[in-house]
């Protein structure tokens, strides 16, 4: 008895007709794959880091992306991505956390340009990014994580939405307990349509 191939043959009940190639692949890819083909995807980021004293201290970065009224564009979470970098000499108490926020006011703010995910693309964002060394006042709450030092990563792939008129707030703060270098990182990668 033959062993014939029996998917993708036009005479077969299997038949799906797919296509897979480089142009036109036959896989499933998330959107943001084709927001950044389309100059829509972008990624914002912002560090801080301090060599601590003897008693320690706490490291603390904010991350905030406003979608302006009247923008005319709605912003989707691809992603969160972040670190806490920690170099001591002795053990030490350490902690820390990732809070994501609604809305809220930064301190002494410093403003930041968002990137274009396409490289070499000249369109900017529609939503405003700044960054400030303390926590948000004045935001409400809805995530909140205790993180180890090293990276970590959400995905949301588009399931966290900002209209116009919307803040979103990401907050990372480390503590120690005795001297050391530490410092926080905050990048939020998101598209718009």
């Amino acid at each position: 008895m033959p062993n014939h191939f029996i998917f993708d043959q036009s005479n077969s009940s299997f038949y799906g007709r797919l296509k897979n190639s480089y142009i036109e692949p036959g896989i499933v890819a998330p959107p943001e794959s084709n927001a950044a083909a389309n100059d829509r995807s972008f990624i914002s980021s912002a560090t801080n880091s301090s060599s601590l004293g003897i008693l320690g201290g706490t490291v603390t970065i904010s991350l905030q992306i406003s979608n302006p009224l009247g923008s005319g564009r709605t912003m989707y979470i691809a992603g969160i991505v972040g670190g806490v970098n920690v170099s001591l000499s002795l053990l030490s108490s350490f902690s820390a956390s990732v809070t994501l926020y609604q809305g809220g006011t930064l301190s002494s703010p410093s403003t930041l340009t968002p990137f274009n995910a396409k490289f070499g693309s000249a369109a900017a964002s529609s939503m405003t990014a700044r960054s400030s060394t303390s926590a948000p006042s004045g935001a409400t709450s809805f995530m909140s994580y205790a993180i180890n030092p090293g990276l970590f990563e959400f995905p949301f792939q588009g399931s966290l939405v900002i209209p116009p008129n919307q803040i979103f707030t990401m907050n990372v703060s480390a503590s120690l307990s005795v001297a050391g270098v530490l410092s926080t990182t905050a990048t939020v990668m998101w598209w718009e349509a």
